[in-house]
């Protein structure tokens, strides 16, 4: 039986970068010892590059009615056609390396760290390294220190907002809205029902590298990103609001370093955004804007500059 299974909902194969990025991403998922890999949708090229691949294809996934794949349905195709102990959702952009598979392990083994018994329920996730990749990757022997060191070099860690993974104990995350896949919103939805639950929230920043191939909008209607289109704004009502939709891994309750876990080090950015959560607590009768203003006012940032650096 797998550890994990990996499911996700590419974008059409049509656009030659973008095809080259997705089977660069989903290869490497598949050089991962102990999991399996299911590809949902119906978009062109999808089942090509899945027996190419190697990988299970189920073309049946819902969509809305600007034909975008739904979360909802997506989550549960994934929980019916599989059996592992943890799934996980991912964009198909990202390449993942062995380092991945062994946090999975570390946190799996250090629930009682989280105050939780084994198979309780938590969520890992973490910042990306956006990275430009023009061609296919060589997966030959070394090709893992080959990136990283590519990474290093020329790539950029994103800022802890926009997730691209979230893995889980397949007990989690029953229930989802009927979110767009591709769409902005949902992601942070995910870290606010963790948060809603109680369940620890894991930030893998510090062990992993997860790597992000960058890429423009040409696949999306008018080239517009991805929070331009109106699926962002029924997914943001979906998700409870924009209150809910600001939900970062700023608000990870735990972090894996050095294979152990802990909580995460006060930073300027966690600071702020700790004094926001208690203002929306306190005063949340006043508008969500409101509070976003009191908690990061102009004339604050330099005193919580200088706080967090003494």
């Amino acid at each position: 039986m797998p550890l994990i299974t990996f499911f996700s909902a590419p974008k059409p194969f049509t656009d030659s970068h973008i095809a080259m990025i997705q089977r660069n991403a989903i290869k490497s998922w598949t050089l991962l010892p102990n999991v399996e890999v299911i590809l949902l949708g119906e978009e062109a090229g999808l089942a090509d590059a899945a027996r190419e691949l190697g990988v299970r294809h189920i073309p049946n996934v819902a969509r809305n009615e600007a034909g975008v794949p739904l979360i909802s349905s997506m989550f549960q195709l994934a929980r019916e056609n599989s059996n592992s102990d943890f799934l996980c959702i991912i964009n198909a952009d990202m390449i993942l390396m062995p380092d991945f598979v062994e946090a999975v392990k570390r946190v799996k083994s250090q629930t009682f760290a989280l105050r939780r018994v084994a198979g309780s329920r938590f969520v890992l996730l973490s910042q990306r390294w956006d990275l430009d990749v023009a061609q296919p990757l060589d997966f030959s022997d070394g090709w893992q220190e080959r990136l990283a060191s590519s990474v290093h070099r020329q790539g950029s860690l994103h800022r802890p907002a926009g997730s691209d993974f979230f893995l889980f104990p397949r007990a989690c995350y029953q229930t989802v809205p009927e979110f767009a896949i591709g769409r902005a919103g949902w992601d942070n939805w995910m870290i606010y029902q963790a948060r809603k639950e109680d369940w620890a929230v894991v930030d893998c920043t510090p062990a992993l590298t997860i790597v992000h191939q960058n890429h423009d909008y040409s696949h999306l209607p008018g080239g517009k990103p991805h929070y331009a289109h109106p699926e962002t704004n029924e997914n943001i009502r979906l998700a409870g609001g924009q209150a809910n939709v600001r939900y970062t891994i700023l608000d990870s309750t735990h972090q894996l370093a050095n294979g152990a876990l802990s909580r995460p080090k006060m930073t300027r950015l966690r600071f702020i955004r700790k004094l926001e959560l208690f203002l929306r607590a306190v005063f949340f009768f006043l508008p969500e804007d409101l509070i976003e203003n009191v908690a990061r006012p102009k004339r604050w940032q330099k005193r919580i500059n200088k706080l967090f650096k003494s």
